[in-house]
Order: C-alpha cells, then sequence, then structure tokens
C-alpha cells in the first residue's frame, strides 16, 4: 500500500485519559483492513508532559478529539522520544472519504 491509499490527520487534538482533557498535537493515519472488514487507524502524539504525567508509560484506554470527529484508542507506551501511539478500530477521529466521489475530490 502507498501513502496516498491511506487517510490521515495532522494537526491539533485533544486527548482525553481517566476524564482529563489534554491538548496535543498528532499525526494519525488510517486503511481499511479488507479481510476482517475493519478499518484500522493508529498515529503519534506529539510529547506532553501533562499526557506523560496522567499515563505513566503505561497504556492506557482513552478518546481522542479533532475538529473532524472523536473517538475511542489505546494510548500505548511512550517510544524513545516520549510520543505516545494511539490505535483503534472503527470509526476514526477524521474524515475518510465513503464514495468514489469523495475520494475523487
Amino acid at each position: 500500500m502507498s501513502a496516498d491509499d491511506e487517510d490521515g490527520y495532522t494537526g491539533p487534538a485533544t486527548v482525553v485519559v481517566d476524564g482529563t482533557e489534554v491538548p496535543v498535537e498528532v499525526a494519525l493515519r488510517g486503511h481499511f483492513q479488507p479481510i476482517d472488514g475493519y478499518y484500522r487507524w493508529y498515529g503519534r502524539i506529539a510529547p506532553n508532559a501533562r499526557l506523560d504525567e496522567l499515563c505513566g508509560g503505561r497504556k492506557k484506554k482513552g478518546e481522542i478529539r479533532t475538529p473532524d470527529g472523536s473517538a475511542a484508542g489505546e494510548l500505548s507506551d511512550p517510544d524513545p522520544w516520549g510520543r505516545y501511539r494511539i490505535l483503534g478500530t472503527s470509526t476514526p477521529p477524521f474524515t475518510v472519504p465513503r464514495t468514489l466521489a469523495e475520494l475523487a475530490e
């Protein structure tokens, strides 16, 4: 799959962990998985001291909100650069083309 086949969003977002909202910067991508019929989305959250304080370097359930939508996901352990990975299944927190006409735009 080429990068052109992926959907995504890069920009400001809000992550909600344990009821606390944290403004963050994200880079999100996603793709439809034809084998199981699910849309899988994933991405990285820029280093954020408040988010690190809430997660403590551990996996946590959370919600991510972008200007285009919101979705539940799981934050994983941070990478060596302090960026938490987030992933989810089903409707992503960003706009995805749903018709051939939208895809052509």
